[in-house]
C-alpha cells in the first residue's frame, strides 16, 4: 500500500476521530523520512514523534513519549480499532513503541535506527490500541 492511498476520509467507517483519519493522511506523507532518536519532524522522526508531528499537523496535541501518549488517549479494544488510532507495543511495563493504525493489519511508523518511515504489517497481538479525542 503506498502513501497516497489512505488519504481518502471516504474510505474509512463514520464516527471515527477526525485527529486520528487527518494524522493518518500526515504520518503516510511522510514515507521513507529516516528515523532519528529524539526527533519529531518534520523530516526526521522517532516513532512518538511521527505521532506528535502527524496528530500537531491534524489539530491535536499529543505528549511526547509514547507511553505518555498511551496515557492520554482513550484505550479501545481491537475490535473497535479504526484508521487513525494509536497502536502501542508494551516493552516491560511501559509503552516502548507507537504507530497509527492504517487498516487492513497494518501500522505507519518509524521502525529503529536504520530505518525510515514505513507501512508494516503489525508483527503481534501483543498491542493496546488507543484513540486520541
Amino acid at each position: 500500500m503506498a502513501a497516497g492511498t489512505v488519504t481518502s476520509p471516504a474510505t474509512f467507517a463514520d464516527g471515527l476521530a477526525p485527529y486520528g483519519v487527518k494524522a493518518l493522511v500526515v504520518a503516510a506523507s511522510k514515507q521513507g523520512a529516516p528515523y532519528a532518536y529524539g526527533a519529531t519532524g518534520p523530516n526526521r522522526f522517532d516513532c512518538s514523534g511521527l505521532m506528535l508531528y502527524a496528530f500537531r499537523k491534524a489539530g491535536k496535541r499529543l505528549p511526547r513519549t509514547a507511553e505518555e501518549q498511551y496515557e492520554l488517549t482513550l484505550h479501545i479494544l481491537r475490535r473497535h480499532r479504526s484508521p487513525g488510532d494509536l497502536v502501542f507495543f508494551p516493552t516491560g511495563g511501559a509503552m516502548g513503541h507507537v504507530g497509527i493504525y492504517a487498516g487492513h493489519g497494518r501500522i505507519w511508523h518509524a521502525p529503529r535506527p536504520g530505518a525510515r518511515v514505513r507501512l508494516e504489517r503489525i508483527w503481534t497481538r501483543n498491542v493496546r490500541y488507543g484513540r486520541a479525542t
